[in-house]
């Protein structure tokens, strides 16, 4: 490409670099800087960079929106309305019932989850495999009497894993595709990356059932009777002048309850400790339970107590209309770090919250000076409204309603599950491209009723469309400035010039820079630095894209690094430091088979 005249001179400067390779450095380290130490959302941190390259005259604005255009970015939203049409269907139910099936161990278990998951996620998108798994396989571990803990986060590695396997496995290899294109004009197939994603995720799968029980805790709730990891502390108030006013603890049968107990109860705003069977409850008294989300939801339903939050009676839909709702504070919720009452919860989503589960620990304290966190796990009072406009919010992850009344259509699961196949063999074969062969899918779930157009709209994350098409015009930025070939340089004067250090290099690069941003934004801007590396090297440009996909896809060892972890950090009562034991295996493992795999076929 050839540099675009602007105000900025092109001469260079500071360490050979010009004033819009600069800037464009500058610009990128403030963009890191203010991801990790703000909540602001990386679609506008990356369309602000943008436009400041944009208005410097660095790129033309052709260049800046060329990643609107891109074959990855129209791909991977055609394929958000084929994951909605297998969600919808409960394919993903159906799958679990017929495969997971009653294992002897956890060994066992973990061996047919991971392998299960990884074989769906290799051809479904990795984000929508992992919400529509969570509640099952948490159902799954309580009838085998595990704690989802042992089960969760393998989870959401073993689909990261499939998406490695081919090439419609994740958003990342498809949007690195066509970057391939736009750069050579020739494109991957469906399973180019199959014999080196293929045997990285068997390692990863070894190391998941070998290693996770002893490298994760098997966490139970504060009373080790409770069978589920999502417990919640809940308060009840009781009515006055109702049926439990006047009666002791034991006479209102609040003793002994299934799944919950009475931690305490608050008077006059004295906590009484050591709560005995005869005390006598009093109109007014402020009831705390801790106890599964199943417990928490049959106290909603005992006469005389009414849920203790100012907020639930000014909840304009109508009783007989609201649902239970559990979802996942996200890190870019506007929320996090602030109390519920002062965010002011039930205005900015029309919902009240009920209970809130942080990691299977209590939370003490009144319901409304609770600072939220990244990862708890909320339960809810919304009308169907929430779960419409919020499920596919950046606020949340994994919205889903408890004891939904509205059932999947099972009836359309093999239809979907169908279309599924029909895209992936034609795209295979080379009957259709894989941009056609999406489209084609997405079209087919519509026609055949899988997913309504209203849901098939909704389920499109436009967020991560414009993160990853902003980063591909900062990318261009990068080539157009020449920080590519410095950065190219740089890698290739760390030992010995050849092409199994420089795979090695970059493969490590991207996966730390995809634990700071989105995997996605990782692989645009290491994409660059790999078309450098191929060219000074006179190498194949592909392995170094695929090390690019690979490296992005890589994102173990935070709760952030990958928006699955945090899915499954609220259910399964995770610390930061469990994903750093497993996930930091599970990098090391992968990276050398990536790497070896790479060297051995290029």
């Amino acid at each position: 490409m050839s540099q675009r005249s602007g105000a900025l001179s092109a001469e260079p400067w500071l360490w050979g670099l010009s004033a819009p390779a600069i800037l464009t450095a500058v610009l990128l380290l403030a963009a890191l800087a203010l991801l990790v130490l703000s909540r602001v959302g990386a679609d506008l941190v990356f369309l602000a960079v943008l436009t400041v390259l944009m208005l410097c005259g660095i790129i033309s604005p052709q260049q800046a929106f060329s990643g609107l255009a891109n074959e990855g970015v129209l791909a991977v939203g055609a394929l958000f309305v084929v994951a909605a049409g297998v969600r919808q269907t409960g394919a993903v139910q159906w799958l679990v019932r017929h495969v997971l099936g009653t294992p002897s161990n956890v060994m066992r278990a973990q061996l047919r989850l991971g392998a299960s998951t990884s074989l769906f996620s290799a051809f479904v998108s990795n984000s929508p495999v992992v919400a529509m798994l969570i509640p099952a396989v948490s159902d799954w571990a309580s009838r085998l009497n595990v704690p989802p803990s042992r089960f969760l986060m393998p989870l959401s590695f073993a689909a990261m894993l499939g998406g490695m396997c081919t090439l419609i496995g994740t958003s990342t290899n498809l949007i690195v595709n066509g970057l391939l294109i736009d750069a050579t004009g020739n494109g991957l197939g469906l399973f180019d990356i199959t014999p080196i994603g293929l045997p990285a995720a068997l390692a990863g799968l070894v190391v998941l059932v070998l290693c996770s029980s002893w490298l994760l805790p098997a966490r139970a709730g504060a009373e080790q009777q409770f069978d589920n990891i999502r417990e919640y502390t809940i308060e009840m108030m009781v009515d006055q002048g109702g049926s439990m006013d006047g009666l002791s603890i034991q006479g209102a049968g609040l003793r002994h309850l299934p799944g919950c107990y009475l931690a305490e109860v608050i008077r006059d705003g004295e906590v009484i400790a050591g709560i005995g069977p005869h005390r006598r409850l009093q109109g007014g008294d402020r009831l705390v339970f801790v106890g599964a989300v199943d417990s928490v939801v049959n106290l909603q339903r005992l006469v005389g107590l009414r849920p203790a939050t100012d907020q639930l009676f000014k909840l304009d839909a109508p009783h007989q209309s609201r649902r239970l709702v559990e979802a996942v504070v996200s890190d870019s919720s506007p929320m996090v770090e602030q109390t519920i009452r002062e965010g002011g919860f039930r205005t900015r989503y029309g919902a009240v919250i009920l209970a809130i589960s942080r990691q299977g620990q209590r939370l003490p304290g009144r319901l409304g000076d609770v600072q939220l966190r990244a990862g708890d796990t909320l339960l809810l009072e919304a009308s169907p409204a929430f779960l419409s406009t919020q499920r596919y919010s950046r606020d949340f992850f994994l919205v889903r309603e408890i004891d939904s009344s509205n059932r999947p259509d099972s009836r359309r699961a093999m239809v979907a599950l169908g279309v599924l196949l029909t895209m992936a063999v034609t795209v295979a074969t080379g009957l259709f491209s894989l941009l056609e062969g999406s489209l084609l899918a997405a079209g087919a779930m519509l026609a055949t009723r899988c997913v309504s157009a209203h849901a098939a709209r909704l389920s499109v994350d436009w967020t991560l469309l414009l993160t990853i098409a902003a980063t591909i015009g900062i990318g261009t930025a990068f080539m157009q400035t020449g920080l590519d070939q410095k950065l190219a340089a740089a890698i290739l004067s760390v030992g010995q010039a050849n092409m199994v250090t420089a795979l090695s290099a970059l493969f490590i690069g991207t996966a730390l820079l995809s634990l700071i941003i989105t995997n996605n934004a990782a692989a645009v801007l290491s994409f660059p630095v790999a078309l450098q590396l191929a060219n000074v090297l006179q190498a194949p440009v592909v392995p170094f894209a695929i090390a690019c996909m690979l490296g992005a896809s890589a994102s173990f060892m935070t709760p952030f690094g990958y928006q699955t972890n945090l899915m499954v950090m609220g259910p399964g009562g995770y610390r930061f430091s469990d994903y750093l034991r497993l996930g930091g295996v599970l990098t090391l493992v992968v990276g050398i088979t990536v790497i070896s795999a790479l060297s051995l076929r290029y």
